[in-house]
């Protein structure tokens, strides 16, 4: 997905909830700081989207969603999800990256700073997220020591966060 689709949903989704701003939590959230990203790691169909100011109305974007006649129309969907869909570090929200604007009627997204996306995948840990964030590494996109100390900050279980530390080493190997 390119900026310009994900600028195209947001003006979609603001239409649909009447909310003026997303946060936007999936592997889209990379257009925050690097909106000319044109790159097979954003290739996904989808733009996981939280509405802010009304939480409720984050479901109303199935409208939009995957199978609905807006996907089938462009080719790409917007995917609601809830805040707490995604386990990520504390302090999270104050590192939200304003996407730069576009033609989006005003609605405004706040995507994930990177190695807070990174960290969420490494939790989710399916194989479709390890890969993601192999690509995010060998991009230089995220910093090892960084992915460590946000790791501390994140709420898992000591096993989960022994699996994570040994996965982000291996990664930068």
């Amino acid at each position: 997905m390119k900026k310009h689709h994900l600028d195209h949903l947001l003006r979609a989704a603001g239409r649909i909830t009447g909310q003026k701003e997303f946060v936007i939590v999936g592997s889209q959230a990379l257009h925050g700081k690097y909106p000319d990203l044109v790159d097979e790691i954003v290739s996904s169909a989808e733009a996981d989207l939280i509405a802010q100011g009304d939480t409720s109305r984050t479901e109303w974007l199935n409208v939009i969603g995957q199978d609905s006649p807006f996907h089938e129309q462009f080719g790409y969907y917007a995917d609601p999800v809830e805040e707490g869909t995604a386990i990520l570090p504390a302090g999270w929200r104050a590192r939200l990256i304003a996407l730069a604007p576009g033609n989006t009627e005003g609605v405004k997204g706040k995507c994930l700073e990177p190695h807070d996306l990174a960290i969420a995948k490494y939790v989710a840990g399916r194989e479709k997220d390890l890969l993601f964030n192999r690509q995010l590494v060998q991009r230089g996109i995220v910093e090892r020591d960084r992915l460590i100390g946000l790791l501390a900050k994140t709420a898992v279980p000591p096993e989960t966060r022994a699996r994570i530390r040994a996965t982000i080493l291996r990664d930068f190997q």
